[in-house]
């Protein structure tokens, strides 16, 4: 069976991946001297009580050529196929590391690595998919071929408190019209191509959170949403149910924003991703 390998900042929930055999290699979140593996050194929870307590802005690290190569190496022993996705390469050198890491050895094992042009879990549904298509025995290349389609059709909207993280750490993109704005407001942001854009800004989180559900309702054909959260269970939870009423029968996952994604928004983040494939 061909096995599917991702980085963490897909933020797909650990039990999910447990169940579809992927293989998660952590990306690194620093702050100041202190370095911790995503999801393995330094949970959420763990990463918002630092965010508050640090007089630092914390940064984030793509994987390293080795950590692939161990991934890739131990799989090799079960199969003769990979498929690695990843975060756009827009935002990270994760894609062009796990090229090189797949280039390199003399594993007899074909590894196709492929750039999501998205993240967070919209990242996350793809691989998500991608692991249950390999479930039911489709080739490695068909594997690839399908994610790099349904990219194209995949969304990811969210609602910030604040624009400031995406400034500091260089992703936001055309987003940066929404920075300035002399009243307190609610940025919602969306991702095209890999690149972050502005969608408009809301007065009270209560209407941030109606603008999501009527952009994740204008989507047409949805296979699979996610709702994602930072530090804002409630709100998330409030959005699940909205959503369940406007996809009935529609899988629709629960997931934490991850730390090496968290660096770069920020607490107080609610989010939908929507995958049509």
């Amino acid at each position: 069976m061909v096995r599917i390998v991702t980085d963490s900042a897909s933020d797909i929930p650990a039990e999910v991946a447990r169940q579809l055999q992927i293989s998660v290699v952590p990306m690194y979140v620093r702050f100041g001297s202190e370095v911790y593996r995503d999801g393995v050194e330094l949970s959420p929870d763990d990463f918002y009580r630092k965010l508050a307590a640090s007089p630092t802005i914390p940064t984030t690290s793509a994987p390293k050529v080795k950590d692939f190569n161990e991934v890739y190496d131990r799989l090799a022993q079960e199969t003769d196929e990979i498929v690695s996705i990843h975060l756009s390469s827009t935002f990270s050198t994760a894609y062009e590391t796990a090229v090189r890491a797949g280039g390199t050895g003399r594993r007899r094992c074909h590894i196709e690595v492929v750039d999501s042009r998205t993240g967070a879990m919209g990242l996350g549904l793809l691989v998500i998919a991608a692991a249950r298509q390999a479930q039911l025995g489709q080739a490695g290349q068909q594997i690839a071929r399908m994610v790099k389609e349904s990219a194209r059709k995949t969304r990811v909207y969210v609602c910030f408190e604040t624009l400031e993280y995406l400034r500091r750490g260089g992703r936001i993109g055309r987003a940066r019209t929404l920075l300035g704005a002399t009243i307190k407001v609610h940025p919602i942001v969306g991702l095209d191509k890999g690149e972050v854009v502005p969608l408009g800004r809301e007065r009270s989180r209560a209407r941030a959170l109606d603008r999501l559900c009527r952009l994740a309702g204008e989507c047409g054909h949805v296979s699979s949403l996610a709702v994602e959260q930072g530090a804002a269970p409630e709100e998330a939870g409030r959005l699940h149910a909205s959503l369940q009423s406007l996809f009935p029968g529609t899988d629709i996952y629960s997931s934490a924003i991850g730390c090496a994604v968290a660096a770069h928004t920020g607490p107080r983040v609610v989010g939908v991703c929507l995958y049509g494939g």
